[in-house]
């Protein structure tokens, strides 16, 4: 899609933590008037001084915006942010776009979607991503999106500016499903590099070349060749939070669960992810897998 979003056009963000002012940062350098809400005001601190307005309410940011982009945690905080007091539904109407990149339950989704369509005439394009925050401050994302047509048509303009992949997977909630099966494997992936970089470090080998190595071969992928060098350093600067993975991952479960299917490998990394959150892990950077490893160890030693 060649298309890029007009200048012109208003957008308003809800929810700048680490993924929410990359994306910001991204659409504030594209030139795109930006209109911002969160929780936290000294979030908003640094986007503001970049020319990103701070809404009053979430009724002035909507009312104010033709696409509102939610980036929040889970399908509780979207519904509140949408259908609570003085939320966004309190200033939807016919024409207003609501873009939703948070990662949340399918089914969640597409009941909210339908019933901000009946109650006010609002479309609702679910746009769950991957690539991380460093991703999104290159434009680079990959989206994988659910909505009428011409609403994931328009959506796709704007994203455009954050976004290097972005795929229509079906009706509302196909982007979420999607979603949780990226997240099944990606999950996977960050165990197995973890696990091999703890082999070679062990066995001697320099960790930090593998990725070059095995650059183009089968076991090649963009988190080996982004977290093995970085797992390998220690290096925990944030781009992912191991407690959200947990969060999609339980989500998997469930809604794997209600379709009967059997899941074993996600059942199994679902609970190494409830480890490291019990052991205090939960809020640190993805390359803290490593850690995992390391329990026995600290153990012998002390």
């Amino acid at each position: 899609m060649n298309e890029t979003v007009s200048q012109q056009e208003r957008v308003g963000l809800v929810g700048v933590g680490v993924m929410g002012s990359a994306i910001a940062g991204r659409l504030l350098d594209r030139g795109v008037s930006l209109r911002l809400l969160d929780r936290d005001p000294a979030k908003l601190e640094a986007l503001a001084a970049r020319g990103a307005v701070v809404a009053a309410s979430l009724a002035d940011l909507a009312a104010s915006c033709d696409t509102v982009i939610l980036s929040l945690n889970t399908a509780d905080i979207v519904e509140a942010v949408v259908f609570g007091p003085e939320g966004i539904a309190a200033s939807a109407r016919p024409g207003l776009l609501l873009v939703d990149m948070s990662s949340t339950d399918p089914k969640a989704t597409g009941a909210m979607a339908a019933r901000l369509r009946a109650e006010t005439g609002m479309g609702w394009v679910d746009a769950p991503l991957s690539g991380g925050a460093p991703a999104a401050a290159q434009g680079r994302l990959t989206l994988m999106m659910g909505g009428e047509p011409a609403e994931v048509e328009r959506a796709m303009r704007l994203l455009s500016a954050v976004a290097a992949n972005m795929t229509h997977m079906g009706p509302v909630g196909a982007g979420q499903t999607t979603k949780l099966i990226n997240q099944v494997l990606c999950a996977c992936n960050f165990l197995a590099v973890a696990e091999a970089t703890r082999l070679a470090l062990d066995a001697g080998v320099d960790a930090e070349r593998i990725p070059a190595a095995l650059a183009g071969g089968r076991a090649d992928s963009r988190i080996l060749q982004e977290f093995m060098g970085k797992m390998a350093r220690a290096d925990l600067t944030p781009t992912g939070r191991i407690d959200n993975m947990l969060k999609d991952l339980e989500a998997t479960q469930r809604f794997a669960m209600d379709l009967r299917t059997p899941m074993p490998l996600t059942s199994l990394i679902a609970d190494l992810h409830r480890m490291m959150v019990a052991a205090g892990l939960g809020a640190e950077d993805s390359a803290a897998y490593m850690k995992l490893f390391d329990f026995g160890r600290e153990r012998a030693s002390s």
